[in-house]
């Protein structure tokens, strides 16, 4: 089982980058899904990710979401994970589209951080911790009017 385990560790960092991203940046105008999908991420990376909810939730970002009926997507474009080294350090490359009423504002999103191993549970079940979780660019690329 521990070979197992080493020859899946690129391919188990990968997801477990990609789950959390998705589950922290998919935002819908809807306190309850917000709050469900964050605490799901949170529960994949350490106290970098909170502080960052946190900043976002005093600066009025998720009650702006949810009163101007915005949605947020996210689609994983790639992540690069070394583990030749440990903890593994991670990069992770993303596009937005913040949608509202009227039109679709497109992002683009880098992220980096590193993963240490912690026991699989329900709530991680790759056993991955994302430490130091940094964004590196968030900026807008352009936006398109709805019709």
């Amino acid at each position: 089982y521990g070979s197992e385990r080493k020859d899946n560790v690129a391919v188990e960092a990968r997801d477990h980058v990609k789950t959390f991203h998705k589950l922290f940046f998919s935002l819908d105008p809807d306190d309850k899904v917000i709050k469900i999908n964050v605490t799901k991420a949170l529960y994949l990376a350490d106290d970098s990710a909170k502080r960052v909810y946190d900043d976002l939730k005093e600066n009025g970002f998720y009650s702006g979401i949810i009163s101007g009926n915005i949605s947020q997507t996210v689609q994983i474009d790639s992540v690069a994970v070394d583990i030749g080294e440990y903890p593994y350090r991670f990069s992770c490359y993303a596009r937005q589209h913040i949608i509202r009423t009227t039109s679709i504002l497109k992002r683009s999103l880098i992220t980096q951080g590193s993963l240490r191993n912690v026991s699989r549970s329900d709530n991680n079940p790759h056993g991955f911790l994302i430490e130091r979780w940094t964004t590196v660019e968030n900026k807008d690329l352009g936006v398109e009017n709805r019709k």
